[in-house]
């Protein structure tokens, strides 16, 4: 028999924060960090030349240091990834070829929760056009700043190179989160995604919680209708003027959702934004320091440690595919599919074939 309180918890708890949060003001006058400066020797003014020359008379050498701006980039990546077209193809056979461990699940299932435009479709169209070798919007991507184009449950094969079958794989997109009070998810909504109870293209509304009377309603669902992973998405160009609120929303989230033994991941998105280095070559990401930087506030933000946090540039303005992009877009599946595959290892030994209530 179901239990009610267990199935509805938070149903009047909305987690869509007023519009007016976009406007938020950061406090005045912060006191800015100490920067760290490169320096050569060169002259740079025709004071320092000045002083040059009377210590040049008095016998002594002269090293003038020049500051040429803010050290950006660190000589070696602090996490190590090889920018090649092997590492590429070694990535893209290990997604094709994954499948779960578990024989009664065919495939893994993953939803992607986040803000609006935090870069979910964005990062489902990315990932496909990878596999179909070129720059391809199947996930319908919006661009309204306050509201979530994706409204419903949607679930996205990622199919094989050049279009072969299905793989493993199917990443689930969803409402946004912080969509205003008439068009936020509830706590009670998403549990009740992970938990399998609802049905695919399910139209949401905080007005009309999920429950039995859902149409198309999953009473009894099995491992395979479960949610195996959630990957969290950060805009790493908002991660200091998000609502305050999203700290607590996210550490409740993660709360609940590792009480259902779901592990979590988090992907800070458009990386590019925060660092031009990156911008104008992606394999510099893990040389950046402001990403680096960020990241570390991501991490505050969901309360998870950096080690569950990967950054990732979806394809947006762009027509045709970069190496190191899909290096990087690769390299975030692969990492989601390692907890994928540790749900199995802890969960489905105990619970084949069991059913969620």
């Amino acid at each position: 028999m179901e239990k009610k309180s267990e199935d509805k918890p938070g149903v009047g708890f909305l987690f869509g924060l007023p519009s007016s949060s976009s406007s938020f003001v950061p406090l005045s006058n912060p006191s800015p960090p100490a920067p760290t400066l490169t320096s050569s020797r060169f002259t740079i003014s025709s004071q320092l030349q000045n002083d040059s020359t009377k210590e040049k008379k008095k016998g002594k050498p002269v090293e003038i240091p020049v500051f040429t701006g803010f050290q950006s980039k660190l000589e070696s990546q602090w996490r190590d990834v090889q920018w090649t077209e092997e590492q590429k193809k070694s990535l893209m056979k290990a997604v094709s070829s994954y499948r779960p461990s578990c024989k009664d699940v065919p495939q893994a299932r993953v939803l992607l929760l986040g803000p609006v435009r935090s870069g979910k479709s964005s990062f489902i169209s990315s990932v496909q056009s990878v596999f179909n070798g070129r720059v391809t919007n199947r996930a319908m991507v919006g661009s309204s700043f306050n509201t979530s184009f994706t409204k419903k449950l949607q679930s996205f094969n990622i199919r094989g190179q050049n279009g072969e079958d299905n793989t493993g794989l199917v990443l689930c997109d969803i409402m946004g989160l912080g969509d205003g009070e008439t068009t936020g998810l509830t706590l009670h909504d998403i549990l009740s995604v992970i938990k399998g109870h609802v049905p695919e293209g399910h139209k949401f509304s905080p007005d009309q919680p999920v429950g039995t009377e859902t149409a198309g309603y999953v009473k009894t669902p099995s491992l395979r209708d479960r949610i195996h992973c959630v990957a969290f998405m950060v805009d790493a160009s908002k991660i200091s003027s998000y609502h305050k609120g999203f700290g607590s929303t996210f550490k409740q989230l993660r709360e609940y959702i590792s009480e259902l033994g779901v592990h979590q991941v988090a992907l800070l998105t458009h990386v590019d934004q925060i660092c031009p280095e990156t911008a104008r070559d992606v394999s510099n990401v893990y040389k950046s320091l402001s990403v680096r930087d960020t990241m570390n506030k991501a991490g505050a933000l969901l309360g998870m440690s950096t080690s569950y946090i990967v950054p990732v540039k979806n394809y947006a303005s762009e027509l045709d595919l970069d190496l190191n992009t899909d290096v990087l877009l690769l390299s975030a599946v692969d990492h989601i599919l390692q907890y994928v595959d540790i749900f199995f290892q802890d969960y489905a030994p105990r619970h084949t074939g069991s059913k969620m209530i």
